[in-house]
């Protein structure tokens, strides 16, 4: 990644990370959200001509659909990134997540409007997907292309702050609404509260970022005229092969963290029979301290490099699942929250450097993108099919080992990705570092 190109004044950097990680705690709390409302009362009230084991299923299938529309989301995004600046993407994906999760918040269930209600539910879910596909890669280039490069991974670890900390809101609006109203209230209206809440929390977000500059290194693409014309084409034909590596590379972070957020919650609500506040508390003292430790593993990726971090964070993940499922089956809140902490712990090792590693291996010209589409790519493979996946490996007797062993298996996939991609940290590396992968390398290095 160059340096700044342009005159002008330095922004506040402090500045920028706020932005950024509001923009995206916002988002991924009306994402995660929904994730929640999957695992405890959407079944039921959406698919109620199913068995409880089949409308989770479905429940949690809406859910991932979410996750496909991610990539779409990212191209769409991408473009308008790439052709027009970053800054339009900050505001356009915050608004479309935003209405879409206010709607789904109004959705009547099947009992009101019969079919028509999973329907719309799934439309909605699609557009949540759409719009956080394309916030990641406009938070994350905010700050990336602003910040100092030996400081890059600091500042670039703020966007990824964001999930934790909206799911923390998103969970801790359940917890506080499950603790005071009845089984009867929380399911008949209670559980839309949250996601009426999101239109409040994304005119807060809009109204940050209104002011958001431009950042540096778009400002020469549209000066110099080398502005891609068709970044998605750019992207895929000359490398695609970089794509799929950081998709599986970044697919065993998404299956571990759903897993644990989501999966988990339903699975110890339903086949253990936990009371959720208890299991969500669990979750969420997981998931605070995993967000409290990005910012310093981020600096170690500045020191040391982001490469080996990722391979550390996939090993931990590798080893962990097996003893993770084993503390979830104890139903001991503390042995909960370590198992929780534990696999968080791994993935987060990888995720707090992807801020700053992924827009590292793509040009200025196509970096919105190329590293959205392969963050949110990463995000298909292990995100969307793994509460699905874990949810029918875990019908039976007895432990599920065979969703640790998914698990696992997920995470030596990802360690044999990152295996192959370059280091792109010029202090670890050295001048030229982050060139992209062998077949197409030295455009994908090109200053732009």
């Amino acid at each position: 990644m160059q340096p700044d190109p342009s005159p002008g004044r330095s922004p506040s950097m402090p500045r920028l990370a706020l932005a950024s990680l509001a923009g995206t705690a916002i988002e991924f709390y009306d994402f995660f959200v929904y994730g929640t409302a999957a695992a405890l009362v959407l079944g039921p009230l959406f698919f109620p001509s199913f068995s409880a084991l089949a409308g989770t299923l479905a429940a949690f299938g809406t859910f991932g659909i979410g996750f496909l529309a991610r990539p779409l989301g990212s191209a769409v995004f991408g473009h308008i990134g790439d052709r027009y600046g970053r800054r339009p993407v900050l505001l356009g994906s915050l608004l479309l997540t935003g209405l879409a999760t206010v709607a789904v918040g109004c959705v009547p269930s099947y009992a009101s409007i019969g079919p028509t209600a999973p329907v719309l539910l799934l439309l909605l879910r699609f557009l949540q997907g759409l719009g956080l596909g394309g916030e990641w890669g406009g938070a994350v280039l905010l700050t990336a292309e602003h910040a100092p490069e030996g400081r890059r991974g600091l500042w670039s670890s703020f966007p990824q702050m964001g999930p934790p900390v909206g799911f923390v809101l998103a969970n801790g609006t359940v917890l506080v609404l499950s603790a005071a109203l009845t089984e009867e209230q929380f399911t008949a209206w209670g559980w839309r509260v949250p996601f009426w809440a999101a239109g409040l929390l994304a005119l807060a977000g809009l109204w940050l970022r209104r002011s958001v500059e431009e950042t540096p290194q778009f400002r020469a693409l549209a000066k110099t005229g080398r502005r891609s014309e068709t970044p998605l084409r750019d992207v895929v034909r000359g490398h695609w092969r970089l794509l799929l590596l950081t998709g599986g590379a970044l697919a065993s972070g998404y299956a571990v963290f759903y897993a644990t957020t989501t999966w988990s919650l339903a699975y110890a609500t339903k086949q253990l029979g936990l009371d959720r506040t208890v299991v969500l508390g669990c979750i969420m003292t997981a998931v605070v301290l995993k967000g409290l430790l990005t910012p310093l593993l981020a600096v170690l990726g500045d020191r040391y490099g982001r490469k080996p971090l990722c391979l550390a964070g996939c090993a931990i993940c590798a080893v962990w699942m097996f003893p993770f499922v084993a503390l979830l089956c104890a139903a001991d809140p503390l042995l909960m929250t370590l198992g929780f902490l534990g696999a968080l712990l791994g993935m987060v090792t990888t995720f707090a450097v992807v801020g700053a590693y992924l827009p590292e291996l793509y040009a200025p010209r196509v970096r919105c993108t190329g590293a959205a589409v392969g963050y949110n790519l990463g995000g298909v493979l292990g995100g969307a099919l793994t509460p699905v996946v874990a949810t029918a490996l875990a019908d039976g007797d007895g432990p599920p080992w065979g969703v640790a062993l998914y698990l696992s298996g997920m995470a030596l996939l990802s360690l044999s990705c990152f295996a192959l991609l370059p280091e792109t940290n010029p202090a670890v590396a050295g001048p030229g570092a982050g060139r992209g992968t062998r077949k197409g390398a030295a455009e994908a290095a090109a200053p732009a």
